[in-house]
């Protein structure tokens, strides 16, 4: 088969696969009360009470959205289907495990950039938050949402046929990871040994990304936050599919 005609057909194949989660998954409990209402509350829970505007905390709480919205999806849908065979039978067609866990990571960045769409607009429209730049915007929205959703894949390659047990297991990654990565207390704030290991987590670049979206002080410079948040995107991306080349075999 032409390498055109392959690749036209792996697309629409991801794309199958993605509209499937999409009409499936995307309402079922876990997805709505892990991707949309935890983060939420968990932001509400830090943010009232400091005396701050809520158009100044706009880019902690799209860091927050898109993080848990696109890595809120994937950790349900593989362990689901494992349990329910139908995992077994979307390997016997032609798509192969990578056609799979795209379209899986891509049902999820639709997820996240729906979800993390109304806060934006909610900031905005709202509150009257000002964009600073449309372009890095735009750019950060595709990195995080595939970055998360692709993290999101990482979590469903645990051996387990139980959504929750890998929800709650992503949950004890991802609650850490917010705590450290200068959400809800800035870099400049906190000790030293501390930012370090905040450096580790994505979520710092992103949070950083927005904070200069909306023109407020950020502590890396742009290009560096672009270009270390692009690096765990394709890291997380080669991860995922790496793990479930190793892992759904194991599952049928």
């Amino acid at each position: 088969m032409p390498l055109k005609k392959l690749l036209k057909l792996r697309l629409k194949q991801v794309l199958y696969v993605s509209w499937k989660n999409m009409k499936i998954y995307y309402l079922e409990p876990p997805i709505l009360i892990f991707g949309i209402l935890f983060p939420f509350f968990i932001f509400l829970a830090f943010a009232l009470g400091k005396g701050i505007s809520i158009a100044r905390l706009i880019p902690g709480l799209l860091a927050i959205s898109f993080f848990f919205t696109g890595s809120s999806v994937g950790p349900y849908i593989t362990p689901w289907e494992t349990r329910t065979k139908t995992l077994e039978r979307l390997l016997t067609t032609p798509a192969s495990i990578s056609v799979l866990i795209l379209g899986d990571i891509l049902s999820a960045v639709f997820f996240g950039i729906l979800v993390s769409g109304l806060v934006l607009l909610l900031g905005t429209v709202g509150l009257g938050a000002t964009i600073e730049s449309w372009f890095v915007l735009g750019l950060t929205v595709v990195l995080a949402s595939v970055a998360f959703g692709a993290l999101g894949a990482v979590f469903s390659a645990l051996p387990t046929d139980k959504p929750s047990n890998v929800m709650m297991i992503s949950n004890l990654v991802r609650l850490p990871l917010i705590f450290i990565s200068g959400v809800f207390i800035p870099l400049t704030e906190l000790p030293g040994w501390a930012r370090v290991i905040s450096y580790v987590s994505p979520v710092t670049y992103l949070a950083d990304l927005m904070r200069f979206v909306f023109g407020q002080s950020h502590f890396f410079p742009v290009s560096v936050n672009r270009a270390i948040f692009t690096g765990f995107t394709i890291l997380l991306l080669m991860a995922a599919l790496w793990l479930h080349q190793k892992t759904i075999p194991l599952r049928i």
